[in-house]
């Protein structure tokens, strides 16, 4: 069987193969359960033959069993293969479209992420959503608290304040049953801020132990949060040809509505991780606010970018800026030199 190229729609029980020679005639189709397709594909696919799938859940996974198999995987981008699927949508039908989108020659794929890759970022994602569930508690405590007439001042940290203070005041309106409540809001309150805590700890003592965050952190607006985030992304630079497209990916470069050659660009496009995006949006924001206190080239940049743009349009230039340079260190393995971060006329 002369197999070059093989497509797989993974899913959480059932996986479906397709597979072409190099000129693109089937030679095979497949339904295998969880367990049992790797060894139906070792068996029938010669090693070295490339592995399409989309990036979707449990693919980095699969794509390293299979490259300890020695395959070449290629992981696309779920919107990539929808313009491939003909007729009606099936699993079948999907393995056939990424087998056939993964030979497209400008086609965009998905960096394998390594395990440490993705530890670093389960524990952003999770610190992640602690920190929304924390947000909505304080608001449901507010809101309930609200009703019976009062009301802490802007700030989680005033809330935390106010909370002690309500409970323990017998005048203020709080009913027995009530206060039972609120005590348990306060106490849910308390371990989300503390399971936060634990986390933030722990990705800062991950940073000191990583050379590449480490170097990262020296980078105007980067703290351990976002050099860690940053160093999880990017592993070691090689899936991204050069800064823009690191930049592009993070959602910070303008969308383009461009026609009859009357180019047009609109505000970022906020694709990509908007996580990551975010943090270095608000590291960006920080280091505008103080910028007139310094005079380097990075400064005086900003200053200058100020004075024509928006505050905000020079807030994520900085933070594009700050992408690509983070994407520069962690290819080249070089350090961060201030003269180089930017030009001043």
């Amino acid at each position: 069987m002369n197999i070059s190229r093989v497509g797989v729609d993974i899913a959480k029980s059932v996986f479906h193969v397709h597979a072409v020679d190099r000129h693109d005639q089937v030679q095979w189709r497949g339904k295998y359960p969880r367990d049992k397709w790797l060894e139906a594909l070792s068996k029938r696919v010669p090693v070295g033959t490339e592995i399409g799938m989309e990036a979707c859940a449990s693919s980095h996974h699969w794509a390293r069993e299979l490259q300890a198999l020695e395959y070449r995987v290629k992981l696309i981008a779920a919107q990539f293969v929808k313009p491939y699927v003909k007729s009606n949508k099936n699993d079948r039908v999907d393995a056939e479209a990424i087998c056939e989108a993964m030979d497209r020659p400008n086609m965009r794929f998905v960096a394998v992420k390594t395990v440490d890759q993705q530890d670093v970022q389960a524990a952003h994602r999770i610190r992640e959503e602690l920190v929304r569930q924390r947000t909505a508690k304080a608001n449901q405590i507010r809101g309930l608290v609200g009703e019976y007439g009062l009301v802490a001042p802007v700030g989680i940290g005033q809330l935390r304040a106010a909370l002690p203070r309500w409970l323990e005041d017998a005048e203020n309106g709080l009913t027995d049953a009530f206060r039972v409540l609120l005590a348990g809001l306060a106490e849910d309150l308390r371990h989300l801020d503390d399971r936060i805590e634990a986390i933030t700890a722990s990705i800062e003592q991950q940073v000191q132990s990583d050379p590449v965050a480490k170097r990262l952190m020296t980078l105007r607006g980067v703290g351990p949060l976002t050099a860690s985030a940053l160093a999880g992304a990017l592993g070691d630079g090689q899936a991204f040809r050069r800064g823009r497209d690191f930049a592009v990916s993070l959602g910070l470069t303008p969308h383009q509505h461009s026609t009859g050659g009357r180019d047009r660009l609109l505000g970022i496009s906020k694709r990509g991780d908007s996580y990551l995006r975010k943090l270095l949006v608000h590291g960006a924001r920080a280091v505008f606010c103080h910028v007139g206190q310094q005079d380097d080239n990075l400064s005086q940049w900003i200053r200058q970018l100020a004075t024509r743009k928006h505050a905000n349009v020079a807030v994520v230039a900085l933070a594009n800026k700050t992408a690509r340079i983070a994407w520069a260190i962690t290819r080249h393995d070089s350090g961060y030199d201030p003269a180089l971060a930017a030009h001043v006329a």
